[in-house]
């Protein structure tokens, strides 16, 4: 198995800037390679809450981080970030994390049903506590509802054609592993082309974003953890995909907008006022260098937040 390679790891840390005895959260700690960053930045002084929905990433960021008493493990979706806030007594933090990237090493398990190549049925789950796996989804949804994931979800062009062939592959047998469905989407969409990518990548992208509710956990994360900064903290997110990176760009640069009065008002009357001041005005990616060592970088888009100091109504 590869050796985990944090993404754009060096921009990202300096996006957030982490002073000594800061408290920063990093809500999607995976193997702990931008974890133990953030830790070895605030010190023994500060403190950083490690959060992962993935329980063997987290035993791993576990074993990485094992000599430092400065950072405490949860187990949970990053949506549910003000709960896990609430429950570790804080109210706001300084900095706050999120890698958005698959971790490779739920490809590397055939176990995790995630790959193109398993024998295995299909499952996807980032939390095994989830009951939905792939297989049941393409089991039980209704062809409409099957169509609405891989157009919204996969940008798959023949979203039709590929919903109607699951519906009629479980009339014959239900049984859906990852090469079983890869060959199914390879009849649909076509092979894919020698060195290409592979042409069932939108609709197996479209599965797991579904079975993990991964935009909708993405848009809740992203309020919670604007409200939970302090002033002058800061947020930066990593994507890897242009959904993911659309929902990033536009949530920042609302929060950063304020007034949404039409243009032709004379003066505000919305009342609303900018929270952030984006860091980004366009998204940092990886460099030449940083690609060829780790080839997943490769799409990687960090965009980042500061948050502005509240006004006083008073």
């Amino acid at each position: 198995m590869a050796a985990h390679q944090p993404v754009l790891l060096t921009e990202t840390v300096d996006l957030l800037q982490p002073r000594t005895g800061g408290v920063l959260v990093d809500a999607t700690c995976g193997a702990g390679g931008h974890t133990q960053r953030l830790t070895e930045a605030v010190g023994e002084s500060g403190r950083v809450l490690a959060i992962d929905q993935d329980d063997a990433a987290l035993m791993i960021a576990r074993e990485r981080l094992a000599g430092w008493m400065n950072v405490t493990f949860v187990e949970a979706n990053f949506r549910e970030l003000p709960a896990i806030l609430h429950e570790q007594g804080l109210t706001r933090v300084d900095g706050i994390l999120a890698d958005l990237g698959v971790s490779s090493m739920m490809f590397d398990r055939p176990e995790r049903g995630f790959s193109f190549h398993s024998d295995v049925e299909l499952d996807m789950r980032m939390s095994r506590r989830n009951p939905m796996t792939a297989a049941r989804l393409l089991r039980e949804a209704d062809e409409e509802e099957l169509g609405r994931i891989f157009r919204d979800y996969g940008e798959e062009p023949r979203w039709r054609a590929v919903a109607r062939a699951v519906i009629e592959h479980r009339r014959r047998d239900g049984i859906f592993t990852g090469t079983e469905f890869r060959g199914l989407a390879h009849r649909v969409v076509g092979k894919p082309r020698a060195g290409g990518v592979d042409s069932g990548t939108r609709v197996f992208q479209a599965l797991r974003i579904a079975v993990n509710d991964e935009l909708g956990a993405l848009e809740k994360f992203l309020d919670a953890a604007i409200e939970a900064l302090g002033p002058g903290g800061r947020l930066a997110v990593i994507s890897f995909h242009s959904l993911e990176d659309r929902i990033v760009k536009h949530r920042l640069r609302d929060a950063a907008q304020g007034c949404r009065c039409p243009r032709d008002l004379p003066r505000c009357i919305c009342g609303a006022q900018a929270t952030v001041r984006v860091l980004t005005p366009r998204p940092v990616t990886p460099g030449k260098e940083e690609i060829r060592s780790n080839p997943r970088a490769r799409s990687a888009k960090l965009r980042a937040a500061e948050k502005l100091a509240e006004v006083s109504h008073g």
